[in-house]
């Protein structure tokens, strides 16, 4: 399937997760890409929206391709193959401090009136556009584990099906719309697919 644009793919996914309509989920999108995502799936599901924020933690030398991520708290999940792709200790503590940063600083910026959402005892969706590495949202589930929600649920429009048996062993549930067997990058499954600014984020997360 080739998705028209994130609204389209989250209408997909909405559809997809009907059985958690009416249960008030809580839907954290992985920012920036899937908020406006997060936005359609939690008013199609009777839902509420908040941003569960990780970062990738590139391979040197070429940053869209992900060795780790780190996850709000500062846990960090690293990839077998870390090391293998040049991620000596010294450089993955480097870019954890960076990419913690950034996270600090969109926090800042996205709810500066509210602390993240509580996940203990709700269903909690995290949604992302799509997975190549599923780094990021490996440390994503991995973090809202240890914050007892009461059912953790992955969903996504698209991704290979190798990254997808990695991530169902930190999720109850993983809901993919698509799994191509010639996966090269996320952007080749959507004809639109422009970046999403912060700018957007904000107004979006401020609807609450």
């Amino acid at each position: 399937m080739l998705f028209r644009d994130r609204d389209h793919a989250a209408q997909q996914l909405a559809a997809a997760l009907s059985t958690y309509q009416g249960k008030h989920p809580l839907v954290l999108a992985v920012p920036r890409g899937a908020v406006p995502m997060g936005r359609i799936i939690a008013d199609a599901l009777g839902g509420e929206l908040d941003v569960v924020l990780v970062r990738k933690l590139p391979a040197p030398f070429n940053p869209e391709f992900a060795i780790g991520s780190v996850d709000e708290s500062g846990d960090t999940y690293i990839a077998d193959y870390a090391a293998s792709a040049g991620g000596t200790p010294e450089y993955i503590e480097q870019e954890k401090q960076r990419q913690l940063a950034t996270i600090r600083r969109r926090r800042a910026e996205y709810t500066p009136l509210h602390l993240p959402i509580d996940p203990a005892g709700r269903i909690v969706i995290v949604v992302d556009d799509g997975l190549a590495t599923g780094a990021t949202m490996i440390s994503a589930l991995h973090g809202l584990r240890s914050r007892n929600p009461a059912r953790l649920v992955c969903a996504v429009p698209v991704a290979p099906q190798d990254t997808l048996e990695r991530v169902g062993q930190y999720a109850d549930e993983v809901v993919c719309l698509e799994t191509p067997y010639n996966f090269q990058a996320v952007g080749q499954f959507y004809r639109d697919f422009p970046q999403v600014e912060d700018a957007e984020v904000v107004r979006i997360l401020r609807r609450d």
